[in-house]
């Protein structure tokens, strides 16, 4: 048996013991130790983590989503990955988040509005005796009717609005949630949803700092509800930058909730991007292209972002350029599926 550590952001430890050939989440979660986790096949990337001291290697048959050049610089999986030797871990989280545990709930729909050229925003209604919370930005799995095949959906509300819940979903063509909205659901039709999930939340400890917000397509979703929390909390509102896009004009949605949020909030700037056929008063290009260097003059800025894996990879990159420091940059990517 090895000893792991798990090193929480506010500096609280937990240790226990895992046996070979065992994954640390399975360990850490026999041992009462509440931490993130969603899929449990490495493919999700909600425990990861970075190895401090020690050794720590895949499971024999698992696999990941880290690269090689992410699985080098000390990133892991817990939930593929095993300890070699004593071991030490650092999250980037406090020790309390892990404690709003998933769970499985009934919903009726309430109602379901098309958005743009492909976009619905989905409410729905948590059924009596029914009752979840979650950190804005975090992810619910919603069960299709009839076909039972799971699809993960960011909430855009907020705890405050709970027993209600409102989604903002991207329709693709063939795709089974796509057709079940577009063909057969109707008001008062009973959804299971499962969670609260992922690593990508909100971080109270850099509630202060500048914000900046990218987002493509329904990847707004979880930033409406980081930015309405930011609004709904005490005291000072920090600064916040909203870069949205998407491929055209026809495809916006949600524009006038932005511009209601800009009313509310004196210190949010949203800018309107779109890479073809921009229109006045948009930013001809993506959310990317749309930072520069006068927008990153704190250095304890944040950076959340959300939509497609090139435009995070994009502003990741970006960010760093202009002097946001790696670890107060979060993203949640989400892959569009059949």
């Amino acid at each position: 048996m090895h000893k792991v550590t798990l090193n929480f952001s506010d500096s609280v430890t937990k240790e226990f013991q895992v046996q070979p050939h065992t994954s640390i989440l399975d360990a850490a979660l026999e041992n009462d130790i509440p931490l993130l986790y969603q899929c449990r096949s490495g493919s999700c990337s909600s425990c990861i983590c970075t190895l401090k001291d020690g050794q720590a290697s895949t499971l024999n048959g698992k696999s990941s989503t880290l690269l090689s050049s992410e699985y080098n610089l000390g990133n892991r999986l817990l939930c593929v990955s095993k300890a070699d030797a004593d071991c030490s871990f650092d999250l980037d989280y406090s020790s309390d988040i892990g404690a709003i545990s998933a769970q499985e709930v009934k919903a009726f729909i309430n109602s379901i509005e098309h958005l743009g050229a492909n976009a619905v925003r989905l409410k729905v209604e948590l059924a009596e005796g029914y009752y979840l919370q979650f950190r804005p930005g975090q992810f619910m799995q919603i069960t299709i009717p009839g076909v039972g095949v799971l699809r993960s959906y960011s909430p855009s509300s907020t705890n405050k609005s709970i027993p209600e819940l409102e989604f903002l979903i991207r329709l693709i063509p063939g795709g089974q949630m796509s057709t079940y909205l577009t063909e057969h659901a109707k008001v008062d039709d009973v959804l299971t949803l499962s969670g609260p999930y992922g690593s990508f939340f909100l971080r109270e400890e850099h509630k202060r700092a500048k914000h900046i917000f990218i987002a493509g397509g329904t990847g707004l979703a979880p930033i409406l509800s980081i930015i309405d929390t930011l609004r709904n909390g005490n005291g000072v509102k920090p600064k916040m930058l909203l870069n949205f896009g998407c491929a055209t004009p026809e495809a916006l949605f949600c524009l006038d909730d932005i511009a209601l949020r800009s009313q509310w909030l004196p210190t949010l700037e949203a800018r309107i991007c779109v890479d073809r056929e921009a229109q006045e008063g948009h930013h001809a290009g993506s959310p990317v292209s749309a930072l520069s260097e006068a927008d990153i003059t704190d250095p304890n800025t944040v950076a959340y972002l959300c939509g497609p894996q090139p435009m995070i990879n994009a502003a990741t990159t970006r960010l760093l350029e202009l002097g946001v420091k790696p670890e107060n940059i979060f993203a949640e990517q989400f892959v569009a599926s059949n």
